[in-house]
């Protein structure tokens, strides 16, 4: 089980890493474990890299997803989130109780392989183009973090990938980046009233998880992140929300607004980008059962040509870690 599965238990947690020795993890200790990733090759400092508990795909991607129409999903909450697609005129939606136990969904929509991804210690929903220089990749979960923030892996190369930037990060596609493909977290109310013929992806018939359940009871209410060594945010409580705006050719950070700041105005303007918020959508990261979590809402960015706009909703201090020269407006 991840380690993150049992963030409140914090230090039967540590005691099993000291134990272990998985918090001094490097690249000795990865190729033992069975790793071809060529480490030689690294754009981070290894060091900061350490494991969450589970092995190499111990929290299993979805790699032939199964489909249900909108009217179909009659498992889902109203104000439960879900990752909201649209490819090429078609729109799926990727419920976030799924994905908090799978992490990675290996898709093709429209013709285009996608990658949608999901890390609940970051709160970091965010899709990927799975093509590369001309080749498919497919990912999985390493079972390691970086700034609490899921790697993936790809298994063509074995190249290890940060999921919040989708660069990879060692191996031998060290440097590239993916193209990310802009999206959002809608609650499941908003989406089947608009899509009620699209496509929601369902839990897999080959597994057994508590789907709707929350497995990280009250994470996003608490004083600190889990797992995470690195610096914490001036200004702003560590585990407040915030929503990154990102430019789409180059996916560098435009602004970085607090959720509490674009909630209290409703709607803002920074660098072109128009972001607004509604209620209506829960937190999957607070009560037990997803769909009563506490009233987060709905976030949704368009760029100057009026299109939606690639951005993530995250905690503070993974906006600090990856993007520490930006400031966060509180």
């Amino acid at each position: 089980m991840h380690l993150g599965l049992r963030w409140g238990a914090f230090a039967t947690a540590m005691t099993l890493l000291m134990m272990t020795g998985l918090a001094g993890a490097n690249p000795a200790r990865w190729a033992a474990e069975g790793w071809r990733t060529d480490f030689s090759k690294q754009s981070v400092d290894l060091t900061e890299i350490i494991s969450g508990g589970p092995p190499k795909d111990g929290i299993p991607a979805i790699d032939d997803p199964r489909f249900v129409t909108a009217a179909e999903a009659d498992n889902l909450q109203p104000r439960e989130p879900v990752i909201q697609l649209t490819v090429g005129g078609e729109t799926r939606a990727y419920p976030l109780s799924i994905l908090m136990f799978h992490e990675i969904v290996n898709d093709t929509v429209a013709g285009v392989p996608v990658a949608v991804t999901y890390c609940p210690l970051c709160n970091a929903a965010i899709v990927f183009e799975r093509e590369r220089d001309g080749k498919i990749l497919d990912f999985g979960t390493t079972g390691k973090l970086r700034h609490s923030d899921l790697v993936m892996y790809d298994r063509q190369t074995e190249s290890w990938w940060q999921q919040f930037t989708g660069t990879g990060i060692a191996g031998a596609l060290t440097g590239k980046t993916l193209d990310v493909i802009p999206s959002g977290l809608v609650s499941w109310q908003a989406f089947a009233k608009r899509h009620p013929g699209a496509k929601v992806l369902a839990p897999p018939k080959n597994m057994s998880r508590p789907y709707g359940q929350n497995p990280y009871v009250s994470y996003d209410g608490s004083a600190t992140p889990f797992l995470y060594r690195g610096e914490m945010p001036e200004g702003i409580e560590p585990m407040a929300r915030v929503v990154v705006v990102r430019a789409a050719k180059t996916n560098e950070p435009v602004s970085i607004v607090s959720l509490a700041k674009l909630r209290k105005g409703g709607s803002l303007e920074r660098g072109g980008y128009r972001l607004s918020w509604e209620k209506g959508q829960a937190s999957a990261l607070d009560t037990r059962d997803i769909g009563k979590g506490r009233e987060v809402g709905t976030v949704s960015v368009t760029g100057p040509d009026g299109e939606p706009a690639v951005h993530d909703i995250t905690f503070a201090f993974v906006a600090h870690a990856f993007h520490p020269e930006m400031e966060i407006e509180g």
